[in-house]
């Protein structure tokens, strides 16, 4: 069983358990009170190169990032990001919707869901958490669960990033719901990292979308190239949550990287 084969079978557990407690009626009943979505398709199509921040105590292929994990603190050092994204699965990433919840209440930027999303009752439970987004992870949905979940998140009101690594996943996708296009540049069943993969995959899309370049990204010289290579926006999480200071690390990668695309 591989590490992305592992994690999924306990997402299916974690999410039996919260069903049981929480029934679908209920989600679908608490969504009137949902907050009104704020915009993070567009705030990735804001000039220049996107940042999607991302909080997450730990990982898979790193173990545990960040000691100190004051989520309300996190959501403000991120204030100069165009987006910021929140690690909720449990038993993997030590994540919690609740962590969402938190962010939404202390940002004013569009708040990504990052899990592994495989039913229709995790985008309920998003929205009403206060996720203006999800992600979807192609290599762990068929092309007609990915086509449902697409069209719920519409009714919802919730944006997309759909997430590949191995180009097959291309045929999944139908690009007529899709807007924004991550790739990982982690590999989920190995967890190696090679940042050219994201550029070799976006090379073979014809469509006209928003390019999201995400994880291995550590300096302004990759954040740089690849905006040079017509990426639109960045999801960077582990580079930040090791850093003393996040924000003033996020602040310094903007600058480093505005300069040297203004240098060329």
């Amino acid at each position: 069983m591989t590490i992305l084969d592992r994690i999924v079978t306990d997402v299916r557990a974690q999410l039996s358990a919260r069903k049981r407690l929480i029934s679908m009626r209920e989600l679908e009943s608490s969504i009137h009170a949902a907050p009104p979505a704020k915009d993070f398709q567009a705030a990735l199509q804001a000039p220049g190169l996107s940042i999607i921040a991302e909080i997450k105590q730990c990982s898979p292929s790193k173990g545990l990032l960040r000691q100190s994990f004051d989520v309300p603190f996190l959501a403000q050092q991120y204030s100069s990001a165009d987006a910021i994204s929140v690690l909720t699965e449990e038993d993997h990433f030590s994540g919690s919707l609740s962590h969402l919840s938190t962010v939404a209440k202390h940002t004013h930027l569009p708040v990504l869901r990052k899990d592994f999303i495989i039913d229709p009752y995790q985008l309920y439970e998003s929205r009403v958490a206060g996720a203006d987004a999800v992600l979807l992870i192609a290599a762990i949905l068929d092309r007609s669960l990915l086509r449902d979940l697409l069209s719920l998140a519409v009714e919802l009101r919730l944006d997309c990033l759909v997430e590949i690594y191995d180009p097959v996943e291309l045929d999944k996708i139908d690009f007529t719901q899709v807007s924004i296009l991550g790739v990982n540049n982690r590999n989920l069943h190995t967890f190696e990292v090679d940042i050219e993969h994201s550029l070799r995959v976006f090379g073979m899309v014809d469509t006209d979308l928003i390019k999201v370049s995400e994880s291995g990204l550590q300096s302004a010289n990759d954040l740089a190239y690849l905006h040079q290579k017509e990426v639109d926006a960045v999801l960077i999480g582990e580079t930040f949550m090791c850093a003393d200071d996040p924000g003033t690390a996020l602040r310094l990668l903007r600058e480093e990287t505005d300069a040297l695309l203004n240098s060329t």
